[in-house]
């Protein structure tokens, strides 16, 4: 890992350091700061503000997750994440490496994401074994549904059938 990655920062809201609802099995949550969406009924509004929340090293931020010998896998949820790609696909991509799984939710749609010409979006979907996309729509809001609050988002198994971590199927 060379000099410029440990000197990556992330804006973010904070962290849940152990969680079942974020995703399959037990997973280190990241709440981004900084969100365009801004939907109605947002479960996280104090994310909105880019220039809310603190900065974190990447160095930091990857050796918390890695000290807990039982976390399978980082999710990465906002805020939005694809706001900072760049520096989560920094972090994304040395999680992977380590044999962490990864979902990344988002309120842009995977076809939204794919139209970017931002490579740092390229790079963070390319290292995301789940998508969670869409915005939160209060319309279509239903709190029964595994991983995400309204039925218009999509459980995306970026990775390909093989590899899927959950056994959910994409809808």
């Amino acid at each position: 890992m060379g000099n410029l990655s440990q000197k990556i920062k992330l804006r973010i809201a904070g962290v849940v350091r152990e969680s079942v609802v974020d995703g399959p099995g037990l997973r280190y949550v990241i709440f981004a700061q900084g969100c365009p969406h801004r939907c109605p009924g947002c479960h996280n509004p104090e994310t909105w503000d880019p220039a809310g929340g603190y900065e974190v090293l990447f160095l930091e931020i990857l050796n918390d997750i890695t000290v807990n010998p039982l976390i399978t896998g980082v999710t990465l949820s906002g805020g939005e994440p694809f706001m900072q790609a760049a520096s989560f696909a920094v972090l994304a991509t040395t999680l992977k490496h380590k044999g962490f799984n990864l979902v990344t939710y988002t309120g842009y749609t995977l076809e939204e994401l794919r139209d970017m010409p931002d490579e740092g979006v390229k790079d963070l979907l390319a290292v995301t074994d789940i998508l969670i996309d869409g915005p939160f729509l209060i319309a279509e809001r239903d709190l029964t549904l595994p991983f995400r609050g309204s039925r218009n988002q999509r459980i995306i198994n970026i990775r390909g059938s093989n590899d899927n971590p959950t056994g959910l199927q994409t809808p």
